[in-house]
């Protein structure tokens, strides 16, 4: 019991630094292109982790490093959608899109990890998708490349959360995290050689923003965040890794209204609203579940 609390403590504190980091990593890309930007801050996460190794690298073994490889390919792909996508979108609405991966990780637990499927489940996906209309194409003037971006980044993430719940337990989670972590840093390096062709100086690195970004960034909300993560998974659900981790948007979203007095369009906040109810919903275990809540508030009520 102790342990799950911890984990969930633990992972909350983590969807609140993802969360406030949202910002902070849009204006650094206005200096460094996403893939490069991605690619130092993952390399920098790792080798700080490296530092903690010692007796960890008994651990290491070609099973763990397939299993970090794959999990870092998720990671990638969610990130590099992310940080492009935050390009073209606002920081709110990537919060609340990349949030959507809370109903997609029940949905493809059913087909990956064999879960029962559940009712609610899809009552809560439908929601989803409602919101997510009301969020983009609720607004015409404000559509765009980035939300579509944002939303397979939403995808990605629901991958790694239901893969990690397969692994975490069966490996250290230290070295696990450090093959992760060098997976995205390769994999964004790579692409930016291919793809970002922008005139890169060294003084962009040293940009105040660029370099607020990267410290906050690698050590905050990817060296500890993935060491948490990948540690305490063990101890929960994928479901509900999912569900604490729908507070990120959320986090996105105040972070955003306080730092740079970023609001919603009307149609957009009833979308947040429809997804974060979506969100919650998904977790409930049936459809009959809210009927007896409901008779038995109507029990409570009328013995008072």
């Amino acid at each position: 019991m102790k342990k799950t609390i911890l984990a969930d403590g633990s992972l909350l504190f983590v969807a609140f630094i993802w969360g406030a980091t949202f910002v902070i990593v849009q204006k650094a890309i206005n200096f460094l292109p996403p893939h490069l930007f991605n690619g130092t801050r993952f390399l920098i996460a790792a080798l700080l982790l490296s530092l903690l190794l010692k007796k960890a690298r008994r651990k290491f073994s070609l099973e763990l490093l397939k299993s970090g490889i794959f999990l870092g390919f998720f990671l990638f792909l969610g990130y590099a959608f992310q940080t492009v996508g935050l390009l073209y979108t606002t920081s709110s609405k990537a919060g609340f899109i990349t949030g959507l991966s809370v109903m997609i990780v029940p949905l493809l637990s059913i087909w990956i990890l064999k879960d029962k499927p559940r009712s609610i489940v899809f009552l809560g996906s439908l929601l989803g998708t409602i919101g997510l209309y009301f969020l983009t194409l609720g607004d015409i003037s404000s559509l765009n490349i980035g939300d579509l971006f944002v939303f397979f980044c939403a995808i990605a993430f629901a991958l790694h959360i239901i893969f990690t719940s397969k692994f975490a337990n069966q490996y250290h989670a230290l070295p696990l995290t450090i093959v992760q972590l060098l997976t995205v840093s390769i994999s964004s390096l790579i692409c930016s050689a291919l793809f970002e062709r922008a005139t890169i100086t060294i003084d962009s690195f040293f940009q105040k923003d660029v370099l607020i970004a990267l410290a906050v960034t690698s050590i905050f909300a990817t060296a500890i965040a993935f060491l948490i993560q990948t540690k305490f998974q063990q101890f929960t659900t994928a479901a509900r890794v999912a569900l604490i981790f729908a507070m990120e948007p959320v986090f996105a979203a105040a972070t955003a209204f306080f730092m740079i007095h970023e609001r919603l369009t009307g149609n957009g906040l009833i979308g947040c609203i429809l997804i974060f109810i979506a969100m919650i919903i998904t977790e409930i275990q049936d459809i009959k579940q809210i009927k007896w809540l409901k008779s038995k508030y109507h029990l409570s009520k009328s013995s008072e």
